[in-house]
């Protein structure tokens, strides 16, 4: 019995000792297991977060293929605009170019049938039109709006000119000095310069057939002086009628919108 006992307790002890060997290895079988499901909702955590990245990567490159395609669509815009913008400017400078060619040789034609030996009268461009600038001295007496014969003489060859431009518009446009009009049976200077200037468009159009469509009158009395009022030589020099000759504007727009649709054939 002493023996049985013996060994009984042997085994026993054994056992435990199994036992402990078990209870540890389980202890540290479960701390390993705890880090591992730890480190496994880390690895979740980190990989919902690299989706949500990778989801708003595609998102955002799929804003900047939008935007791309957006910026190249308003850049081809943009620049068929400055295109269009440059043929205008193109077409204009043509038609500018056009106009002066036309209004040099008008100036040349006028100092020839006119002639520029006579210091009361000059012929040139100003704005871009032909100005004839006859003194009043060649045209009226003093006060009075009866055409001399030697201005008669003058606006006949410049009838000659006009006539051969039907597309012109010619404009005489009278200016006075400042000195008060006391004939008695015009109002003032303004009235003076207004039956001034009808009396050469009636020399032009009734003597030398200018076509009284092409023909504007003007009275610009005493307010636009070349020079100050102040001495008998400069009341002289603004004592003048200016014969404007002029393409018409309409047709010089039509001129430049002709143009325009023959480059873009529209």
């Amino acid at each position: 019995m002493t023996l049985g006992s013996c060994g009984t307790k042997k085994k026993i002890a054994e056992l435990e000792a199994k036992n402990k060997e078990c209870q540890d290895l389980l202890n540290s079988t479960t701390v390993k297991l705890n880090l591992c499901l730890s480190e496994k909702d880390i690895i979740s955590n980190q990989l919902a977060d690299l989706k949500k990245t990778n989801s708003d990567l595609i998102s955002n490159v799929g804003n900047i293929t939008l935007l791309s395609a957006k910026g190249a669509e308003n850049l081809e815009k943009s620049l068929e605009s400055l295109k269009e913008k440059d043929l205008k400017i193109s077409r204009l400078q043509d038609a500018l170019t056009r106009k002066d060619s036309v209004t040099l040789a008008l100036v040349t034609s006028l100092k020839s049938a006119v002639g520029i030996s006579d210091p009361d009268i000059e012929i040139n461009v100003e704005k871009g039109v032909v100005m004839i600038s006859i003194a009043d001295k060649l045209l009226f007496k003093s006060g009075s709006y009866e055409i001399s014969d030697r201005a008669k003489e003058i606006l006949g060859k410049v009838a000659k000119v006009v006539n051969d431009k039907p597309d012109f518009e010619c404009m005489v446009e009278s200016h006075t000095d400042n000195v008060p009009y006391r004939n008695g049976v015009l109002l003032d200077n303004w009235d003076l310069s207004a039956k001034r200037a009808t009396a050469v468009v009636r020399v032009l159009t009734n003597d030398h057939k200018v076509n009284p469509k092409q023909m504007i009158a003007a009275g610009r009395g005493e307010f636009q002086p070349l020079v100050a009022n102040n001495t008998v030589e400069n009341r002289a020099a603004n004592r003048r009628t200016r014969i404007i000759v002029m393409p018409k504007i309409d047709q010089f727009y039509d001129m430049i919108e002709k143009e325009m649709k023959k480059q873009t054939g529209k």
